[in-house]
């Protein structure tokens, strides 16, 4: 069993998140056991380390210029399953993906999914992922029970729910410590079906009006809007909600009947290495938008879909981020809470009048906020988007944006961020000194930091 990083695989490496925009130099480490994953945390260097699971935090949160970066996905085992209880205890480097695989067949299902099932355990918890069911279920870490926590001093500590460290460690973007082990609560399912209900909002009053009169009758729910769309089709956009299938859904005599737990999802070929860039124009992104929103129905209840299709339709394409070329691209994701329906429709607005090329644009509502002091939900209204990097004038753009989010008590969410300016971050996220100053005394050696850390001061 190797106990120093000499004996541990460690190359240095350009280290990106999955937007691609802000390659950094890193030497990557691999602990294959716990004992190397504290040796690595001992001896990662003048520039310290940072946590990585499956890299698809869209940002800096997982780079380290000239630093060290644990790859924690050696560490996979998935230790105890309580099939009567629903639980599972395992290490942080086992994906969502792995979770499905192992606990679908038993009836059980991941908590909290986002729009991918590539992300481990500890980066879900580290980031307090998010997913269509916040406004029931709340984030990732109000699921879990316990989790194991290596800090800086090379001591491995159990952190339990209610404890400052346990609300600085969710959310807190691998900056307190690296996870090792978690006690995840799951949710009981009949089949690994959904069934959806999919309808069109003509603008953005319609969406939220639909949103908040029948939302509360969904387990999950999201809507795809049209950042193109302009005029009295501003926002226009496609609802999409759903919840588990019961099994009394599934006709007698199907594959599906007979096999109601199998997971099975699709995979298509992976995007190209190198694509021209320019590819997701206004004009090619304009084309899909009006496809999309016109080949949706209008009203159409009860459609069952495969888990990986209502979650995670991007998972069918490896590599799907290359579609944006060698630039690649920004995600932004703001809240803004409840009462601040104005500051979403003015955004909405500058979005549409800049003809911001985006694709992938998604609002949700948000329930509760969660106990995490850097966890990013807060009752209100959430918008995703997606745009290429190299679009003339996006840096003003979204300076503007973050204006508005923060005047509006909202943030932005840092597990996306790449570009934030420092200044803003006390503003949207309240508990930032409370923050700071238990990673001082649990780290006092600034151990633990990412490119992320340094541009925010964290």
């Amino acid at each position: 069993m190797g106990d120093t990083v000499a004996d541990m695989p460690a190359d240095t490496v350009s280290v990106t998140g999955w937007g691609r925009t802000a390659p950094t130099a890193a030497r990557l480490i691999r602990p294959r056991s716990y004992e190397e994953a504290v040796a690595a945390v001992r001896d990662c260097g003048a520039r310290g380390g940072i946590p990585r699971g499956l890299g698809r935090a869209y940002g800096d949160a997982a780079q380290n210029a000239g630093g060290a970066v644990l790859d924690m996905t050696g560490l996979d085992r998935i230790h105890a399953i309580d099939a009567d209880g629903g639980t599972v205890l395992c290490d942080a480097g086992v994906s969502l993906h792995r979770l499905m695989e192992v606990l679908l067949p038993l009836g059980w299902f991941v908590p909290v999914t986002p729009g991918t099932r590539y992300v481990t355990v500890g980066g879900a918890i580290g980031a307090d992922i998010h997913g269509k069911n916040h406004h029931v279920s709340g984030s990732f870490s109000r699921h879990v029970l316990s989790l194991e926590l290596l800090t800086a001093d090379g001591a491995i500590h159990t952190v339990r729910r209610g404890t400052p460290l346990f609300d600085a460690t969710t959310g807190g973007m691998g900056l307190t410590g690296v996870i090792l082990t978690a006690t995840v609560q799951l949710q009981p399912v009949e089949t690994s079906l959904m069934s959806v209900d999919t309808e069109r909002a003509r603008d953005l009053d319609d969406l939220m009006a639909r949103l908040v009169a029948t939302d509360d009758h969904y387990r999950y729910s999201v809507a795809w809007i049209d950042l193109l769309a302009r005029g009295a089709a501003m926002g226009r956009a496609v609802l999409t909600r759903g919840d588990h299938a019961p099994l009394a859904a599934l006709r007698e005599g199907t594959r599906a009947r007979r096999d109601p737990l199998g997971f099975r999802p699709s995979r298509l070929p992976a995007a190209p290495s190198f694509l021209p860039e320019g590819l997701l124009s206004r004009r090619t992104v304009g084309w899909f938008n009006e496809l999309w929103y016109r080949r949706a129905p209008r009203a159409r209840t009860g459609e069952l879909q495969k888990l990986a299709t209502f979650f995670h339709p991007l998972d069918g394409v490896p590599h799907w981020n290359r579609i944006y070329g060698r630039s690649g691209f920004v995600q932004y994701q703001f809240v803004v809470g409840r009462g601040q329906e104005d500051t979403l429709r003015r955004i909405v607005h500058r979005l549409s009048e800049q003809r911001c090329p985006s694709f992938l644009a998604v609002l949700k509502r948000f329930g509760d906020a969660d106990p995490g002091w850097l966890s990013f939900p807060l009752p209100g209204w959430t918008l995703a988007l997606d745009i290429p990097a190299g679009l003339p004038g996006l840096g003003a753009l979204l300076d503007e944006l973050d204006e508005d989010v923060a005047a509006a008590g909202g943030r932005v969410y840092l597990a996306k961020d790449s570009r934030l300016r420092p200044e803003l971050l006390a503003t949207m996220y309240p508990r930032l000194d409370d923050f700071r100053a238990l990673r001082a005394k649990v780290d006092p050696r600034g151990v633990f930091v990412s490119d992320l850390a340094r541009r925010l001061g964290l």
